[in-house]
C-alpha cells in the first residue's frame, strides 16, 4: 500500500506501452483487462482509505529538482478519491461498450494513456506534476477525436486543443508567480500544494492569480463564454471519446476550482462569489434553452452537460460544506449519467447512422430494453428524487440558498428546463408510432451493450437511494478545506462571509 498511488497512476500507461506488442485481434480484450485491474486497484484504495480522516492519505514524496522545489508528490483525500474511482470505472465501461473495429489497437492504447493522465491530475500534490498530467491529457483526446471521429473531426480536435491549451498557458503563468511569491516569503522554492496553502497574500494579488487559474479551469469545465468547443467536440467525437470527455475530463476543471482556487485564494473567492454565481446561472439557463431547440440527440446531451456543470460551479462557490460536498457528488453523478447517455446515443447511431430525433419515433415498441435504460438514465439527468442526480443538485442548491435565495431560485429554473428538454427528447424518439420503416427492424441491446450499461443503471438508483458512503468522506475533507480557508482569510469580510455560510449542521 506504500506505493498504491503510483501504481494506480502509471499502471495504465505501462500496460499501454506493452499493448503495442499485442495482436490487433486481442487489443480490445487486453485493454478491458487492464482497465478492470486499474478499477480494482481503485477499489482497494477505497477499502484501505480511512473514511474518518479528512486529510491526505497514502502520501508519496520524492524530491526531483530540489533547488527549485519540484517533487514527485502524490496524495489522496475524500475529494479526490471518488474522482479517481470515477475515472477508472468510466474508462472500463467505455472500453466494454466500444464498438469501433477500425484501428482499435491504437485507439485503446490512447485510452489507457488518457486514463493515466486523468488519474494523475486528481492525485498530484506537486503543482508541476499536476500541470504535466493536465497538459498530457490533451494529446490522447486530440488523437481520439481527430483519428476516430466523424464529419469535421480534425477541426473539432484542433478547436478542443487550442481552447484548452490557451487556458493552460495562463494557468502556467499563475503557477510560476505563486512559486516566486512563496520563494519571496520563505527563501526557498516549492511547488508543493500543501506548502502553498500556508501562504498569505493580499487581496489584489489574489484576484490576479485567481484570474490566471480561473481561465485554465473555466475553459476546461467549460464555462460560458468559453463553452463553444464542447458541443462541437462531442458532435464529432466517437462515442468512447464523448463518454470519457463528459464523464471525467470536464471534472478536471471543477476539481481545479476546489483544490486550487478556493483554498489558495479565499479572499478572492469570496469577492468573486456573486459574479461567478451569475455566470454559472447563465450557463444553467442559457445552455438549457439551446438544448431544447436542438434536433441532434447528441447535441441535446452536450448542452445539457454544460447546464449541469453550471450547477456544480454554483455549489462550489457557495463556499459552505453543503454546496461544495454537493458539487463534488454532482461531479460523480454527472460523470455516470452523462457518460451513460452518450453511450446510449452511440448505440442508436451504430444502428441507424443518424442522431436526428426526427428520424425516430416509437422506439419503445421496437427496442423496449433500450428505452427502459434510456428512461432511467434520463431520470437521473433531470434529478428525479431517489436517483443519483437529485442528491448532488439538491445539496448544491441548498448550499447556495444560504448565500442568495433569489439567485438559487433562478438557478432552479434551469432544472425545470432540463426536465422539459430531456422529456421532449424522450417523447419524440421513443413514443408514438414507428413511422420510419428503417426503425422497424432495429435490434434491441446486445450482451456487450447491456454489460456496459447495466452497472450505470444500478449506480443511478443505488447512489440515489443511499449516497452516504460517498458523502461522508467527501464532507470531512471539504470541512477541512473550509477550515483552512477561514484560517487563511486576511480580509474581515471574507471571515464574516465564510462564517455566515458555514453555521449549519453537518451534511448527513
Amino acid at each position: 500500500m506504500d506505493h498504491i498511488l503510483s501504481l494506480i497512476v502509471f499502471f495504465p500507461a505501462l500496460a499501454g506501452l506493452f499493448g503495442f506488442t499485442i495482436q490487433k485481434e486481442s487489443a480490445k480484450a487486453y485493454a478491458i483487462t487492464v482497465a478492470a485491474i486499474e478499477f480494482l486497484l481503485a477499489l482497494v484504495l477505497w477499502i484501505a482509505f480511512d473514511t474518518s480522516h479528512g486529510g491526505m492519505q497514502f502520501v508519496e514524496y520524492y524530491p526531483l529538482v530540489e533547488n527549485f522545489g519540484v517533487s514527485y508528490y502524490l496524495g489522496v483525500d475524500g475529494i479526490s478519491l471518488f474522482l479517481v474511482i470515477l475515472s477508472t470505472f468510466m474508462t472500463l465501461i467505455a472500453l466494454v461498450g466500444l464498438s469501433i473495429k477500425e484501428d482499435v489497437k491504437n485507439l485503446v492504447i490512447s485510452v489507457l494513456f488518457l486514463e493515466m493522465t486523468m488519474v494523475g491530475v486528481f492525485l498530484s500534490l506537486d503543482v508541476v506534476l499536476f500541470y504535466l498530467f493536465w497538459e498530457m491529457s490533451l494529446l490522447p483526446m486530440l488523437y481520439i477525436i481527430g483519428a476516430w471521429g466523424s464529419g469535421e473531426r480534425i477541426y473539432a480536435a484542433v478547436k478542443f486543443f487550442l481552447y484548452t491549451f490557451f487556458g493552460s498557458v495562463f494557468m502556467l503563468v499563475g503557477i510560476l508567480v505563486m512559486a516566486y511569491l512563496y520563494y519571496q516569503q520563505t527563501g526557498v522554492w516549492s511547488f508543493a500544494l500543501p506548502d502553498w496553502y500556508s501562504m498569505s497574500l493580499p487581496l489584489n494579488v489574489q484576484l490576479w492569480l485567481f484570474g490566471a487559474f480561473f481561465l485554465g479551469f473555466a475553459i476546461k469545465v467549460p464555462m460560458v463564454p468559453f463553452h463553444t468547443w464542447l458541443p462541437y467536440a462531442h458532435g464529432q467525437a466517437p462515442t468512447i471519446g464523448s463518454v470519457i470527455l463528459a464523464a471525467v475530463l470536464l471534472k478536471m476543471g471543477t476539481y481545479g476550482f476546489v483544490r486550487f482556487s478556493l483554498p489558495l485564494f479565499p479572499d478572492a473567492s469570496v469577492a468573486l462569489m456573486t459574479p461567478i454565481a451569475i455566470i454559472a446561472i447563465i450557463m444553467v439557463i442559457y445552455t438549457a434553452m439551446i438544448a431544447y431547440v436542438q434536433e441532434d440527440m447528441k447535441q441535446v446531451i452536450a448542452y445539457s452537460s454544460i447546464s449541469h456543470m453550471g450547477i456544480i460551479i454554483l455549489g462550489t462557490f457557495a463556499l459552505n460544506a453543503e454546496g461544495i460536498t454537493g458539487s463534488i457528488f454532482l461531479m460523480i453523478s454527472h460523470g455516470i449519467v452523462s457518460g451513460g447517455l452518450f453511450m446510449l446515443v452511440g448505440v442508436i447511431y451504430e444502428r441507424r447512422h443518424t442522431k436526428l430525433m426526427k428520424e425516430f419515433g416509437g422506439l419503445a415498441s421496437v427496442m423496449p430494453g433500450y428505452a427502459t435504460i434510456f428512461g432511467i438514465m434520463l431520470m437521473g439527468s433531470i434529478g428525479l428524487p431517489l436517483t443519483i442526480g437529485f442528491v448532488g443538485e439538491f445539496l448544491s442548491l441548498m448550499g447556495f440558498f444560504k448565500v442568495s435565495i433569489w439567485l438559487t431560485l433562478l438557478a432552479g429554473t434551469g432544472i425545470i428546463l432540463g426536465a422539459i428538454y430531456m422529456l421532449t427528447l424522450f417523447r419524440r424518439s421513443f413514443f408514438g408510432k414507428v413511422s420510419n420503416e428503417a426503425n422497424k427492424s432495429l435490434s434491441d441491446l446486445n450482451s456487450r451493450e447491456l454489460t456496459a450499461l447495466i452497472p450505470l443503471v444500478v449506480l443511478v438508483v443505488l447512489l440515489g437511494v443511499y449516497p452516504k458512503p460517498i458523502l461522508t468522506p467527501v464532507d470531512l475533507s471539504v470541512k477541512k478545506m473550509i477550515s483552512l480557508m477561514e484560517n487563511k482569510a486576511s480580509e474581515s469580510k471574507t471571515k464574516e462571509v465564510l462564517k455566515s455560510v458555514n453555521t449549519v449542521e453537518e451534511v448527513r
